[in-house]
């Protein structure tokens, strides 16, 4: 008979990890000194998933899809050979070797829409949709252009040296018709809760929710509506099923018959499976864009990158736990953190949906959104998003910004152009400096990095660096050095007949490594 045992030394590192005891001794007077316990490692991701929602139903939609993995560094700061950058070339090896990394692009089919009446009839067999290219070594971006209403949501993941940091960026521009407008959206990882305030079912948005499912078994989202008073009544109420492989867009105002509400919190999460959720945006009057998620509810918000020249800034706030929120409003500028004229507070009722307008907020200078508990000593949990209008009259352009956490470590937004690029970059706390590189373009050039200092509650705006002799959009990849909490935002400005069109992606930390404890473990089989 055989049996496997686990020794003394194994119990106790078993027992270490559960109390967080930091070393092992052996009995006895003569024992040796305590060993102390391996340090955890941060170790690369070995495996990274995105979702990219489909981009437009529109005939005239330019969709361009940028795909980019930042290189890893070593401890000079400098890309790692083999790892792109200044005049790297390879791939990298990662987990499993070089063979191993890889990313792809697959097109999610689209399933029933919620709420749609079946005709009966034959469709046409549409044209295989179409996934772009993605990106082959670390350091250089990799971009297709789609054109057209059929192109399809993508579910993508990548590994091995491909996969720390891994982004795709999909920008949509519609020259006209309803859905008019610039469109900008980084691919989202999946997940089972998201947040989106900002939202809204008044007769001249169109809002949908798009749910894509990036594994092989069906999911379940629920989608609840939260406006003024409260919870709105849904009509769905046994959860929107999202098979495997597929995408599933929602029209918020079909899920309820309660009036229309200028301004909602939508809150999506999947009794099963996991999804990737983004919600798009069409106003008849101001243009279309996609909103974002927001961070995780928290008693400090920052929203930043709001634009020099925005004409109009609503902010919309919710409170998803059981006390109300009194917030403070501050703007943070590049002279310092000022309190808005005639909006210093917004109170925030548990449940319900709260907005106010903020007029001549950035009065000439460009600046981030900072919200904090009136209270310091009981910051209450809020969702927050701002949008932001540009342009007067007829020729008007609308963007999000919703709340956005810190850059632990290194963020990156993909396709910037050498004309219309904008940062902002805020350190509401203690004074940060930062390294912000930009890389190759996707037909050449050369990278530049550039290490900026950001003052203790105060916002950088600065054009974003070009990558020597461009040519082709590039990522932006902005890396914490030192100091306080960074928040980061690109603007991409491309107007066109008078219309200013815009849209503004806030830098997301990419959470490019984990922390991976030590092994310590020792098995014995004896034979009995």
């Amino acid at each position: 008979m055989k049996r496997t045992t686990l020794s003394l030394i194994a119990v106790a590192t078993a027992l270490a990890a559960v109390t967080g005891v930091a070393a092992v001794t052996a009995p006895g007077p003569d024992s040796a000194a305590p060993v102390a316990a391996p340090r955890a490692a941060r170790l690369p991701v070995e495996r990274t998933g995105l979702l990219c929602p489909a981009p437009s139903t529109s005939e005239v939609a330019e969709t361009t899809y940028t795909s980019f993995t930042p290189p890893a560094r070593n401890a000079a700061g400098r890309p790692q050979d083999g790892q792109g950058g200044e005049g790297g070339s390879g791939t990298g090896t990662g987990a499993g070797g070089e063979s191993a990394a890889e990313a792809v692009l697959k097109p999610a089919a689209k399933a029933a829409i919620p709420g749609e009446d079946a005709t009966g009839k034959q469709e046409k067999k549409a044209k295989e949709p179409k996934a772009p290219p993605t990106v082959t070594k670390p350091g250089t971006p990799v971009a297709e252009q789609l054109d057209g209403g059929s192109v399809p949501a993508l579910t993508g993941t990548a590994n091995g040296a491909l996969a720390p940091g891994w982004t795709v960026q999909q920008t949509t521009v519609v020259p006209a018709g309803g859905a008019r407008g610039l469109l900008g959206t980084a691919c989202t990882a999946p997940d089972t809760d998201f947040w989106f305030p900002a939202a809204s079912t008044a007769k001249e948005r169109h809002d949908y929710v798009h749910l894509t499912n990036p594994d092989d078994s069906a999911a379940v989202a629920d989608i609840e509506l939260y406006g003024p008073d409260g919870t709105l009544k849904t009509e769905v109420t046994e959860g929107i099923p999202v098979p495997g492989h597929s995408t599933v867009p929602v029209l918020l105002s079909t899920l309820t018959t309660e009036a229309a509400q200028q301004d909602l919190t939508v809150h999506v999460t999947t009794r099963s499976g996991r999804v990737g959720a983004a919600l798009g945006v069409a106003d008849e009057k101001l243009g279309s864009d996609w909103l974002p998620a927001s961070a995780d509810a928290a008693g400090k918000a920052v929203l930043p990158g709001i634009p020099a020249d925005a004409t109009s800034v609503r902010l919309v706030a919710f409170a998803p736990g059981d006390d109300d929120a009194d917030l403070k409003v501050q703007l943070i500028t590049p002279t310092g953190t000022i309190v808005p004229a005639g909006a210093d507070s917004l109170h925030v009722k548990s449940g319900m949906t709260a907005a106010v307008d903020l007029p001549e907020l950035t009065r000439g200078e460009p600046g981030s959104l900072l919200l904090t508990s009136a209270d310091p000593k009981k910051p209450v949990p809020v969702v927050a998003a701002v949008k932001v209008v540009r342009g007067k009259g007829a020729e008007k352009e609308i963007a999000f910004i919703p709340a956005t956490a810190a850059i632990e470590g290194r963020a990156t937004v993909a396709d910037n152009r050498a004309k219309g690029t904008t940062l902002a970059l805020s350190a509401p706390g203690d004074a940060a400096q930062v390294r912000i590189t930009a890389s190759a373009g996707a037909e050449g050039g050369t990278p530049v990095t550039k290490n900026v200092t950001i003052k203790a509650g105060s916002t950088v705006s600065m054009d974003g660096p070009v990558p020597e002799g461009a040519k082709g959009g590039y990522a932006l990849t902005v890396e914490r050095l030192s100091g306080g909490p960074v928040y980061a935002a690109r603007t991409l400005a491309l107007p066109q007949d008078g219309v200013p069109m815009f849209t503004v992606q806030a830098f997301t930390d990419d959470r490019s490594s984990v922390e991976v404890p030590p092994a310590r473990q020792d098995l014995k089989v004896l034979d009995d």
